[in-house]
């Protein structure tokens, strides 16, 4: 496989996109050391998640609430949710609960809506945007469609950094639009995996030199402007130089 270099992401098709994906394949991805933060599925890089399943479990920590999502791909996954009193990180793992749970769901909203919330409840961010996340819904039973970066805790255990989420169907079960959701999570979900994903990812030499000329001319024009910003410092600094010195000097000939 190729692994192109990081100015190149912006041509991949799921690099900047919540990539639908089965819990399963989602700890399969993989990292590399030159690429610090993005996880692989073949050459693909991924930073963006998007999940769908069954909420089996939910435990509160200090500073996160940590979910379990089960969506029948045979694996679960722990999703973090990053509480407003304390930074988010990789939180203990939750707690296993068995259940049976549907397969993956589309969601039909962004994040919940923050004032349903209950005013003992503590208050929930997206890590990313300090945004308030409503997640007072996502209980145990509840099938919910889950989005975030991820990350690994204690260098072994794969976790979502829960940045969005929508409540498909409540714990109480029930719902036809859950379930219509859940069809098109999985359809949408699995045409990727076959269109996208199962092939390794291709760019012609063409394109690589082309991408690395644009990051090029992007650099030195960042550098230009922090040169432009330098030098009109350097230039505020000598005016307040000279007008200090002809305060003195007026101050002086006053004498």
């Amino acid at each position: 496989l190729t692994f192109y270099p990081a100015y190149c992401f912006k041509a991949s098709p799921t690099h900047f996109t919540w990539v639908k994906m089965a819990v399963a394949d989602v700890l399969q991805l993989t990292r590399r050391a030159e690429y610090p933060g993005i996880f692989f599925h073949k050459n693909h890089p991924i930073h963006f998640i998007a999940v769908a399943g069954l909420i089996t479990a939910r435990t509160e920590y200090p500073r996160v609430t940590v979910l379990t999502l089960d969506d029948s791909s045979g694996a679960v996954l722990d999703v973090v949710v990053q509480k407003a009193e304390g930074p988010a990180g990789p939180a203990p793992a939750a707690p296993r609960a068995p259940a049976t749970a549907p397969a993956p769901a589309e969601a039909s909203a962004a994040t919940t809506d923050p004032s349903t919330a209950t005013a003992t409840a503590p208050h929930h961010i997206a890590p990313t945007t300090a945004l308030p996340l409503d997640i007072h819904p996502l209980v145990p039973g509840a099938l919910a469609h889950l989005k975030g970066t991820l990350a690994i805790y204690r260098h072994t255990r794969m976790q979502l950094q829960l940045e969005r989420c929508a409540l498909l169907r409540g714990g109480g079960g029930g719902g036809g639009g859950g379930l219509n959701a859940e069809m098109r999570f999985l359809e949408q979900r699995d045409r990727f995996r076959v269109e996208v994903l199962e092939a390794p990812w291709v760019l012609a030499a063409e394109e690589v030199a082309r991408l690395g000329r644009e990051a090029d001319a992007e650099e030195e024009r960042g550098e230009a402007e922090v040169a432009r910003g330098r030098r009109r410092a350097r230039r505020r600094v000598e005016r307040e130089e000279r007008d200090g010195r002809r305060i003195w000097e007026r101050w002086e000939v006053e004498e």
